[in-house]
């Protein structure tokens, strides 16, 4: 199975990939070079929330999407909480390519007020929260309506966690599914 690149460009997105960065729930890089990509299906879902966003002048920034199974591996030892967490032998729906980790930002690429930031596993974070300001509340609704109209199942956990809703049945891949490794410098 081929994965698409998933470019800023044809998507009309922005690629933040925070796993390539030390800015990240780990402090240190777990990617040697950022990549966006995902299966054939969830980059149709993308396309199609990436249009729903810019009717409003918004545009989806992920942080994630394809995490091959040798990252989930990584993340999976340095925090193995299944609250927020796949656990690497159950197979997480960001390494079979079918889900993406995203937040909306405006013209003037300032992301809209979340209530927490990407990856704060904490209760704060999960959908209906009312704990975080109603400007937040409001804001994680807005993006949630819009991913669902676009296709995609929601995590109750994370308000940043999309995915496809058959995402058990798409195969696990692995850093060799890539065209360029992302998990290391040089193949």
């Amino acid at each position: 199975m081929t994965l698409v690149e998933i470019s800023e460009r044809r998507f009309n997105v922005v690629c933040d990939i925070v796993y390539a960065t030390a800015d990240n729930f780990t402090g240190a890089p777990i990617y040697a070079r950022p990549g966006c990509y995902l299966h054939a299906d969830a980059a149709a879902a993308l396309r199609k929330a990436a249009a729903l966003a810019a009717a409003h002048d918004l545009t989806p920034r992920i942080y994630d999407a394809f995490r091959p199974a040798e990252a989930q591996w990584a993340m999976w030892s340095h925090a193995p909480d299944p609250d927020y967490l796949t656990p690497p032998q159950k197979g997480s729906p960001h390494s079979r390519g079918v889900a993406v980790d995203l937040t909306l930002v405006k013209p003037d690429g300032e992301a809209l007020d979340m209530g927490t930031g990407f990856d704060a596993f904490t209760p704060l974070s999960h959908h209906g929260c009312t704990k975080v300001s109603r400007e937040a509340q409001a804001n994680r609704l807005f993006l949630l309506g819009l991913m669902t109209a676009a296709g995609w199942d929601f995590y109750r956990n994370e308000w940043w966690h999309y995915q496809l809703f058959d995402a058990g049945d798409y195969d696990l891949l692995g850093d060799d599914a890539l065209p360029e490794s992302m998990m290391r410098a040089e193949r």
